[in-house]
């Protein structure tokens, strides 16, 4: 006689569901005890020698400074800068919203405040929840998915507009070319003001300047 199949609990959809239910629950209460927070994105890549390494860590350095807290996927590249920018006794602090592999560590050294996802998706949202900025540095199909995510739950009013912030003229303003000559104008498929969400610079001081001004704005 055949016996019964073991019900594995990892296999019941009843199992998932409450498990990100409670990665959402969590996430939400970690994320929104930080009352001013820029969130950071850009290649894991990068190493400390790179140009773009060296403007986030100036940037985060400059923000975390006036005591904004710097968030990250707190892994290498353009996370780890940016954690490195606001480590080490700025009022901002250092977060990192890591995702759990199963043979690799993901947490960067410079991570004073970190959660660990199970779906890349809940730490997505939990990433963007309660952000006051939006800063890319360059990057791959994950900083481009993360990008064009916000501007579009922005474009249709689904999250309150926020400065959106690109550094970096040469890779990003082809980018935007196209958006603006074959999107905006020749498809049709946006309008001109759409493209009005980003803003474009090429070092940390003049990102920093438009989003302490943007943010200041908002608080009067």
């Amino acid at each position: 006689m055949r016996s019964p199949k073991k019900f594995d609990y990892k296999d019941n959809a009843a199992w998932r569901m409450f498990r990100i239910m409670g990665e959402f629950t969590e996430g939400f209460e970690f994320i929104s005890k930080l009352e001013k927070s820029v969130t950071i994105f850009g290649s894991a890549r990068f190493d400390e020698k790179n140009k773009w390494y060296k403007e986030a860590t100036k940037l985060a350095r400059l923000l975390s400074e006036k005591g904004h807290h710097i968030v990250t996927g707190g892994g290498p590249g353009i996370m780890e800068a940016a954690n490195r920018g606001a480590w080490g006794g700025t009022p901002g602090d250092s977060v990192g919203l890591n995702i759990q592999l199963p043979k690799e560590q993901r947490t960067n050294p410079y991570v004073e405040r970190s959660m660990g996802f199970h779906y890349f998706f809940t730490r997505k949202v939990c990433m963007t929840f309660a952000a006051n900025a939006f800063v890319y540095f360059p990057g791959g199909f994950g900083t481009l998915d993360e990008l064009f995510e916000i501007v579009t739950l922005m474009q249709t009013k689904k999250i309150e507009r926020a400065p959106v912030v690109l550094v970096g003229k040469d890779f990003w303003v082809p980018l935007l070319k196209l958006m603006d000559e074959k999107l905006a104008k020749e498809y049709k498929t946006l309008e001109k003001k759409d493209l009005d969400l980003i803003a474009i610079f090429n070092n940390a001081e003049d990102a920093f300047k438009y989003i302490h001004k943007e943010l200041r704005k908002k608080r009067k």
